[in-house]
């Protein structure tokens, strides 16, 4: 999820313990990255925490909130979203791409080069990431569609200076 230039990382799950100690709902792929974001993060309120640490804790994770020191005063923290600066994120090689940049990419059919329409999310439906596609005025027809995220096979092409995905998927699929 993104929120202008923010990405959405995580959530402040349910409290641990007496001391502000909360279980961090991670949003990354793989979830273990969130324990890299652990200064300034943000809220939906814009309001900036700095996290005391992150650790990993028998397949979850447990965090502090620094000058945040019991449990009464965390919970009214509980299922708050977290996030981060888009500036804060690993550069990444040409071939490579974040999930939120394919947000708002028009999606071309390279077999007959017909606009599809624009993504507007991506979605796990189980076996693999899905581009959810919606029309837009200059689309072929007014159809939703998912394409699923498989390089070589149904993506062909990601152009990030011109934001446009290049896909082996035809407008009668």
């Amino acid at each position: 999820m993104k929120k202008n230039n923010l990405i959405c990382i995580g959530s402040v799950g349910k409290p641990r313990g007496l001391k502000g100690e909360f279980f961090l709902n991670s949003f990354c792929s793989p979830q273990k990255n969130i324990i890299k974001y652990t200064k300034m993060i943000e809220t939906n309120d814009g309001v900036c925490l700095e996290l005391e640490y992150i650790k990993e804790n028998n397949l979850k994770f447990l965090s502090k909130i620094k000058n945040i020191n019991n449990v009464d005063e965390i919970k009214t923290y509980t299922n708050l979203m977290l996030y981060i600066s888009s500036e804060n994120l690993p550069s990444l090689n040409s071939d490579e791409v974040y999930w939120h940049d394919l947000v708002g990419m028009l999606v071309i059919d390279e077999n007959k080069n017909e606009l599809l329409g624009e993504v507007k999310d991506i979605n796990n439906f189980g076996a693999n990431e899905c581009l959810v596609v919606h029309a837009t005025d200059d689309s072929i027809d007014n159809k939703e569609r998912l394409i699923p995220f498989i390089r070589n096979n149904f993506i062909s092409q990601i152009d990030k200076e011109k934001r446009i995905i290049t896909v082996n998927w035809q407008s009668d699929y």
